[in-house]
């Protein structure tokens, strides 16, 4: 079974795209057969949070009862033009096992939705959040995002831009923390296939990068990638980081060993766990800054 487990992550290489994944059989099948974190199960699938089938959300809590806890909002890459929320189950399980209750949004994707369109689904995600998360033992003022590939630039936007939740009705203070897995943050100017399509259209070009928002009011930010990722590089990560830390604000910066593109989504897996210490680490930091924005930066 490891083996076979083993040859499906090297199959997830040949499905990368610019900035995710756009194979999705080799991930759905590494899902549905791969070990499951103990602590964590599913309490609801295929919640609708807006019109149309990509406006759905799955809900995935601590097995043991909670109540009150942190919630967790984790957004999927694929490019912004392919990926399930249904391929993520074991995310879901090992981010519910941490504490956290954890919700998995599927949103529209190119060509339906370019910049802004899958924002502002992640908003509306969120106020389902809001309005329905304390049946799931959430609390929804402690709220904190992740993701990884163009996931984790839809987790940072949506933290470090407040327009996109505020339009949704959301009171933005809720976003006690920010955490992006080998994100693409900084890809002006636009000269690659997969950024001209998604946002070629988007008026103001510096409007589209996380980065223009930071200030010191930012959400802490936990931001890990690996040093052998060629498909979002590790500079990404080094300067949205280091314009948080200009602005004082609480971050968190891992760059992992050894680890490619895939590797700090498959790290959050049973299987693959030994990789890094990413999910402890990514936990750890989101579960403290959860209780309350800290008034220190962490450096690592």
């Amino acid at each position: 079974m490891t083996r076979l487990l083993t040859a499906l992550a090297s199959l997830l290489c040949l499905g990368l795209a610019a900035f995710g994944f756009t194979a999705a059989s080799p991930l759905a099948l590494f899902d549905a057969i791969g070990p499951r974190d103990p602590g964590g199960r599913l309490a609801a699938k295929d919640q609708p949070f807006g019109e149309g089938p990509r406006r759905q959300l799955d809900v995935y809590v601590p097995t043991a009862a909670a109540e009150n806890a942190p919630v967790l909002v984790f957004f999927y890459g694929g490019s912004w033009q392919s990926g399930s929320k249904d391929d993520y189950a074991f995310v879901g399980h090992a981010l519910a096992a941490q504490g956290f209750v954890t919700v998995l949004p599927d949103y529209r994707l190119y060509p339906d939705a370019p910049f802004p369109g899958f924002l502002e689904d992640g908003a509306a995600a969120l106020a389902w959040v809001r309005d329905n998360i304390t049946t799931f033992g959430g609390d929804p003022r402690r709220i904190v995002l992740a993701g990884h590939s163009a996931g984790a630039y839809n987790a940072l936007m949506l933290g470090l831009d407040p327009r996109y939740v505020t339009a949704a009705g959301v009171d933005p203070k809720v976003i006690k923390a920010v955490a992006g897995l080998s994100g693409p943050y900084d890809f002006l100017p636009l000269d690659q296939d997969t950024t001209l399509k998604v946002f070629g259209d988007a008026p103001d070009k510096a409007a589209t990068q996380p980065g223009t928002f930071v200030g010191p009011l930012s959400p802490p930010a936990f931001l890990a990638t690996g040093d052998a990722d060629t498909v979002v590089k590790p500079r990404h990560t080094v300067s949205l980081a280091a314009k948080l830390r200009a602005e004082h604000v609480p971050v968190q910066e891992r760059l992992y060993p050894g680890l490619d593109h895939k590797d700090t989504l498959l790290a959050l897996s049973v299987t693959f766990r030994s990789k890094a210490p990413e999910l402890a680490e990514m936990a750890s930091f989101l579960m403290r800054q959860s209780a309350g924005r800290s008034q220190y930066t962490m450096r690592r």
